[in-house]
């Protein structure tokens, strides 16, 4: 086999076929040339993968692969150079033998579609989960925070005890059943809050605290009163 005139033939078939996109660098010793591949849909700087696929006979070529290189200026998601060089030179390897070029062209542009396709779903996926995200962020300012049993027993105790209130419990916990004064004086909230209402009204009244005598000075039943808390 003529190898040099092996690849002469196969330069002058891919000038056909690459009509001026093809960049010949070199004629000797051995022929080194540039072919542009890209996507179907690219557009630069706006979408899509573009590459420059460089090659170079060797003596013996097509009975070895040709030394193979990309070139490429643009970083692209899901493109590595050097993942599609071993996927051409694993084609080469299978085509040893005859002119094998145009073939390796071709394996490339379907790869780098595949590349470029699988970008654009991710890129999608990507935006239908961060707009999920975002409506997720924005209903939950609406809903609040869920109220469970034990939520809304830990809020009720506090705010009981924000306000001065006291549970029946820990009233009888104090060992005595409180009189009317100590209720009236226990509960600052409402005693402050009435005065300030009268204040604001143009009046002020002065509470006479001795009016809430003992229910023992009063001489009152204490069942009576029992039964009727």
């Amino acid at each position: 086999m003529d190898h040099k005139e092996e690849q002469i033939n196969e330069i002058e078939a891919l000038e056909s076929i690459y009509c001026g996109e093809m960049e010949i660098i070199t004629t000797e010793p051995y022929h080194a040339f540039i072919i542009p591949i890209k996507s179907d849909d690219y557009e630069e700087g706006v979408a899509g993968i573009r590459c420059c696929l460089r090659f170079e006979y060797t003596e013996l070529y097509p009975e070895e692969p040709p030394i193979i290189d990309i070139e490429t200026d643009e970083d692209f998601e899901f493109f590595e150079p050097e993942e599609l060089k071993n996927h051409i030179i694993d084609e080469a390897n299978e085509n040893l033998g005859m002119v094998m070029i145009f073939t390796l062209v071709s394996v490339a542009q379907e790869w780098v579609n595949e590349k470029n396709d699988l970008a654009k779903i991710t890129k999608v996926e990507r935006e239908e989960k961060k707009k999920f995200e975002e409506e997720e962020a924005e209903r939950k300012k609406f809903e609040g925070t869920r109220v469970t049993v034990e939520s809304f027993l830990i809020w009720k105790q506090k705010f009981d005890e924000d306000m001065g209130f006291l549970s029946k419990k820990e009233i009888n916990e104090k060992g005595k059943k409180m009189t009317g004064r100590e209720l009236f004086m226990l509960d600052k909230s409402l005693n402050e809050s009435d005065l300030k209402f009268l204040e604001e009204g143009g009046e002020y009244v002065k509470v006479d605290e001795s009016l809430f005598q003992d229910i023992e000075d009063l001489g009152i039943d204490e069942d009576l009163v029992s039964d009727e808390d």
